[in-house]
């Protein structure tokens, strides 16, 4: 009975995560600094002027998930809703900081304190950038004293814990707010861009402990409006070469990129990110390799090397079999399986964006929900739930997105079906008893700069 009733009750409405434009962002964070570190002694009006406002946005990967640690393809876009830091540079060591979003973790340390292991929570992730970029001028012959102290305060319309690289849009803000209070130059430039990059990128990695990638930083300080990045990830190229703009404008084709925010919470510091990274590096030794695209480029040549299309198929199948039969056991088979045909799905999905055919890579986002699901493991039932009630709903093509264990899934919808999918989705979820889920609409965005 109870069954009944709730199949019979009203679908509830679907919840939208609106993006804040820039001026209300800055006005926000700036009266949180206010909040957070009045004047202290001095005129009040000089201290003020003394901030500097900066943003960075979340992403969203259309497709190459979980490629980029295995130096593969991805293909991200910077979302609208961004982090935005106001910051006060200061002329000793010091750094204070404090978030709207963790009201009661305010936090002081000083820059030589800040190490691998030494601060814990969400300010290893900017106290981490700082001292990155101090470690890169060590490195190339300058000083790490050049990075000097500073008070900030964090307000961001990046939907936390979801899957749309809130960390980074936090690392990537404040990566160009040191790099312009200290006069370094870096933003100025794409290659310039790539070493705030890696500077956010060491932060995640080595300071907050979280073993990612590299998408989620380059997208977020490197992404162009209107574009999707194609971001190659093969240790060496130049930081420069291993990107490309692909231009993403789905209004044309009257399509839209809706984001279903599940709010069942990922986290990527649980261990089970990093079993899947420790995994697929242990195949590539294996294989003799010294990582796993070298694989996918060896079963994608031998593919194009045949005739028709079901022939490449056929031979993509037994070239990535006879890999996968050098393998000890079923586990690493099927995460190695999930890379190699995610870097082909990847190109063949910019294959399609560049012959104006969006349209057409509905099919290549459902192969790789199924691939993260069932051959690497990461999906869960919310995510499940999004995807099959948005295709149900009309949508061309749905899948997870990020790193998994809960977070965001996508689904390319018909312009005009947007609403009407996010509130079969909603429905979807109530009837399955899940928490109510967020959405919104991706559209390619500008890059991490001073507002």
């Amino acid at each position: 009975m109870a069954a009944r009733l709730q199949a019979l009750a009203p679908a509830p409405a679907a919840q939208w995560v609106e993006s804040w434009p820039d001026d209300v962002g800055a006005d926000r964070v700036r009266q949180a600094f206010a909040a957070a570190y009045p004047a202290e002694g001095g005129d009040e009006a000089d201290g003020a002027s003394e901030v500097r406002v900066y943003a960075a946005p979340g992403r969203v990967n259309i497709i190459g998930e979980h490629t980029d640690y295995n130096a593969g393809l991805c293909l991200p876009i910077a979302l609208p809703h961004r982090t935005y830091v106001a910051l006060r540079p200061r002329t000793d060591s010091v750094v204070r900081l404090a978030s709207a979003q963790e009201p009661g973790a305010a936090w002081t340390g000083r820059l030589e304190d800040v190490a691998p292991g030494a601060v814990t929570g969400w300010a290893a992730y900017v106290a981490g950038v700082a001292w990155a970029l101090g470690q890169h001028l060590e490195a190339t012959g300058g000083s790490a004293e050049t990075v000097r102290g500073f008070d900030a305060v964090v307000d961001s319309c990046v939907p936390y814990g979801a899957g749309l690289s809130s960390s980074a849009a936090l690392e990537c803000s404040v990566a160009v707010g040191i790099d312009d209070v200290a006069g370094l130059g870096l933003a100025a430039t794409d290659a310039g861009r790539a070493t705030l990059a890696a500077a956010a990128i060491r932060a995640e990695n080595e300071v907050a402990g979280a073993p990612t990638g590299g998408m989620d930083q380059s997208a977020s300080l490197r992404c162009a409006p209107g574009h999707a990045l194609l971001l190659d990830c093969r240790p060496g190229l130049d930081p420069v070469d291993a990107v490309e703009q692909i231009p993403f404008d789905l209004s044309a084709e009257g399509l839209a990129l809706l984001v279903i925010d599940t709010r069942a919470e990922h986290a990527l510091v649980d261990g089970q990110y990093a079993q899947r990274r420790a995994t697929c590096e242990a195949a590539a030794a294996t294989l003799g390799l010294a990582n796993l695209r070298e694989l996918a480029d060896e079963v994608i040549t031998a593919a194009a090397a045949t005739g028709d299309p079901a022939a490449r198929e056929a031979a993509f199948a037994e070239a990535l079999a006879a890999a996968l039969d050098r393998l000890p056991d079923d586990v690493s088979r099927r995460r190695v399986r999930h890379v190699v045909t995610e870097i082909a799905r990847t190109q063949d999905l910019v294959s399609l964006l560049r012959a104006g055919r969006a349209s057409d890579v509905g099919p290549l986002m459902d192969a790789s929900h199924a691939s993260l699901r069932d051959d690497y493991e990461v999906s869960a039932t919310e995510l499940d739930v999004a995807v099959e009630a948005a295709r149900e709903a009309g949508a061309l093509g749905a899948r997870m997105t990020g790193g998994g264990f809960g977070g965001s899934a996508i689904a390319l919808v018909p312009a005009e079906r947007a609403s009407a999918v996010a509130d079969a989705v909603a429905g979807a979820f109530a009837r399955a008893g899940l928490g109510a889920p967020g959405f919104l609409l991706a559209v390619p965005s500008a890059p991490a700069g001073a507002c």
